[in-house]
């Protein structure tokens, strides 16, 4: 059989209780000069300039003014509010490295302009062979005798690692969450609805097809809600819920990674100190570098426009995220707030990782995330 529909009776059959979202505290989009962890390295803590919560405020109100103009010019992949050199606030343009700088401006409405090229932005399930830019990172399994995020797991199988839909390459398992008396793992709806093909009841596998898994006897879930991605109008996610239960999926990465999310989450602030675990590229550390972005990512169907998103960037290295990493649960780096979450992981360009923010995430699927 295609699926294995035993194992879910009973969480079907289980009564449907609501919780209530865990309240997630208003937060300035910016902070002064902070002082931040830094455990990648255990280098001593590093002061990146921020700016003011009014300064980025006023620089939204000129960047979403000036957006869809910009984003109608040739080779222009987005923009996003961030910070310069001096810790002002300042307007991003985010280019493809075949636009032209010419006619860009150096100020919009009295605000700073940054010009970054991205290349193309894509979902991060996008084969390196087919993107723009050629390679950008092995997607094999790994060699390592020890089972990795790339490999099988035992049951229940930790988040971070490859899972995916029958009929795609290999994404990442995200984290476990919970509507009630119902379990869900949580992923991009490109990695368990098949941008968009996927239908509700189709196998969830772990891991992916792309690293070995195998339908129907590497089941552990079956695709339950996705929030379908849209061509022809803005998104805000790309996120999709798997029904499956406490027995199949776990609620803590491997051992080299984070250890268990947070339950509640909370926003993306400028300079904030982030870190993810992967399919492919297990734990990496990196920072929140801009906020409100708004970009075109490339699917395999066609380009998609995403709305209020945020931009991360690595500490170390020069990615936070590569193929295959689509799905993986971004989390605070140290501090109070250490593995609140902070966001979903599903697209790259070059030098920059794009993440929904978590909050739209877990709103638009009825669920909160199932942590401690």
């Amino acid at each position: 059989m295609r699926r294995l529909l035993i194992p879910f009776i009973a969480a079907l059959l289980a009564c449907v209780v609501s919780l209530p979202m865990l309240a997630e505290p208003t937060l300035p989009r910016g902070l002064q000069a902070v002082e931040v962890d830094n455990p990648a390295n255990d280098a001593p803590p590093v002061v990146r300039p921020a700016p003011s919560a009014d300064s980025v405020s006023r620089a939204i109100v000129a960047q979403e003014r000036h957006t869809d103009a910009l984003m109608k010019r040739p080779g222009i992949q987005g923009t996003a509010v961030g910070w310069g050199p001096d810790g002002e606030a300042v307007i991003k343009i985010y280019r493809s490295s075949a636009a032209s700088a010419a006619g860009l401006p150096e100020t919009i409405d009295g605000i700073p302009v940054v010009i970054e090229d991205v290349g193309k932005i894509y979902a991060q399930y996008i084969p390196c062979a087919d993107r723009e830019e050629g390679s950008c990172g092995d997607l094999a399994a790994s060699a390592d005798p020890e089972p990795g995020p790339r490999e099988w797991q035992p049951r229940p199988v930790p988040i971070g690692v490859s899972a995916g839909h029958v009929d795609i390459t290999a994404g990442t398992l995200g984290c476990r969450v919970t509507s009630g008396c119902h379990t869900y793992a949580l992923s991009n709806a490109h990695v368990f609805a098949d941008e968009n093909a996927g239908q509700v009841g189709d196998n969830i596998l772990q891991p992916g097809p792309y690293d070995g898994g195998i339908d129907p006897d590497d089941q552990i879930g079956l695709l339950h809600n996705s929030i379908p991605i849209s061509f022809t109008s803005p998104n805000v996610v790309d996120a999709a819920i798997a029904l499956t239960s406490d027995a199949m999926v776990g609620d803590s990465t491997l051992s080299n990674g984070y250890g268990r999310p947070r339950a509640a989450t909370i926003s993306a602030v400028v300079s904030m100190d982030v870190m993810k675990y992967g399919r492919t590229t297990g734990m990496t550390h990196g920072y929140i570098d801009a906020i409100n972005a708004n970009v075109w990512v490339e699917y395999s169907s066609d380009d998609a426009l995403f709305v209020n998103q945020i931009i991360i960037k690595p500490d170390t290295g020069p990615d936070f995220s590569r193929p295959g990493d689509s799905g993986a649960l971004v989390v605070v780096d140290g501090g109070s707030n250490d593995r609140r979450p902070v966001g979903l992981l599903f697209a790259a360009g070059t030098g920059i990782t794009v993440a929904n923010p978590i909050a739209l995430v877990t709103t638009a699927l009825g669920v909160i995330i199932d942590g401690d």
